[in-house]
């Protein structure tokens, strides 16, 4: 029985925590008895706090000497890291409005790292998995040195200067992405007894995700439903979504489809595969927070684009 409901998660995670979160928030919100502030105050705090442990999990079965760089790792930053400029430079010079909170959006898209969880559906379509934990720490090192730089140049906080608002973003920043790779490396080599307890528990985050998922769902439903914007621009969040993700797969395989087929398969879902949560996490704090909710619908298409990617690949063999 206990396998069977294992089972029952592993595959229909997505779609219950993305309508947990939305449904609970939509409850609190409407039904008069009820109010969501306190569960919201929760969920801003602990989201981000899930995200880093399910990070931190993840990298306790990957040592430093995993990190295997090639070409097209360095290749892929790049291409990564103009486009996020890029858009970043165009929402500068617009109103806001639904053209600025779409621009942003994208540019949400293509700074997000790649997800902790993207070795496991690589490892099973024939990709690498040194390859993409490399490309994983490296897409995290690249988003603590991007967004605190652009973010304040997008969204100027007029009660406090650059330099402040920079250093904020980057203690932000580097908790939640860096701090948990330190840390498990440090206690790999520090502590190796409790490096192999924590191992045997990677498995828990994919629950983690799970729980985050559905609290960061909730966010991104209140900041949709509180933002007031048309649901011209709600169709037009979910089409540049959508758009970014597919072009991201699609680019990340261009990119290295020299390389062969493995480095091919490796990079695009290095590139395609992003940390939704983080998506989330940013837009609200530091974005127009309707812009999170590029993030729960990154999630619906990047998990359709692996679904369809696990048919192809069990259909050859």
């Amino acid at each position: 029985m206990l396998d069977k409901q294992k089972s029952f998660l592993k595959n229909w995670m997505l779609p219950i925590a993305m309508t947990l979160g939305a449904a609970v928030y939509l409850i609190l919100h409407y039904v008069p008895a009820f109010s969501e502030d306190g569960y919201m105050a929760v969920a801003r705090r602990l989201q981000p706090l899930l995200v880093s442990v399910m990070l931190f999990l993840q990298l306790n079965v990957v040592a430093p000497t995993d990190l295997r760089f090639h070409k097209w790792h360095f290749e892929l930053v790049a291409v990564q890291a103009l486009l996020f400029a890029a858009f970043a430079f165009l929402a500068t010079g617009i109103r806001e409005g639904g053209g600025r909170i779409l621009l942003e959006c994208a540019m949400l898209c293509f700074i997000c790292p790649t997800a902790a969880a993207a070795g496991v559906i690589t490892s099973k379509i024939g990709g690498s998995l040194p390859g993409i934990m490399t490309y994983t720490v490296l897409s995290d090192t690249l988003a603590c040195i991007l967004i605190p730089l652009m973010i304040p140049l997008v969204h100027p906080a007029t009660e406090i200067s650059f330099l402040a608002a920079f250093w904020a973003i980057v203690k932000r920043v580097f908790s939640i992405l860096v701090l948990p790779c330190v840390l498990a490396w440090l206690i790999r080599y520090l502590l190796p007894g409790v490096q192999r307890s924590l191992a045997r528990y990677v498995g828990w985050a994919f629950y983690v995700w799970g729980i985050g998922l559905t609290l960061a769902l909730s966010l991104a439903t209140g900041a949709l439903v509180t933002s007031g914007i048309g649901v011209l621009v709600a169709f037009g969040i979910a089409a540049v979504s959508l758009v970014c993700c597919l072009f991201q797969f699609w680019l990340g395989r261009r990119v290295a489809r020299s390389y062969g087929r493995v480095e091919s398969i490796t990079a695009g879902q290095a590139l395609g595969q992003k940390n939704t949560g983080f998506i989330i996490w940013l837009g609200i704090n530091y974005m127009t927070p309707v812009t999170s909710v590029a993030g729960g619908l990154y999630a619906i298409w990047h998990n359709l684009v692996n679904s369809y990617e696990l048919y192809k690949s069990r259909e050859k063999e």
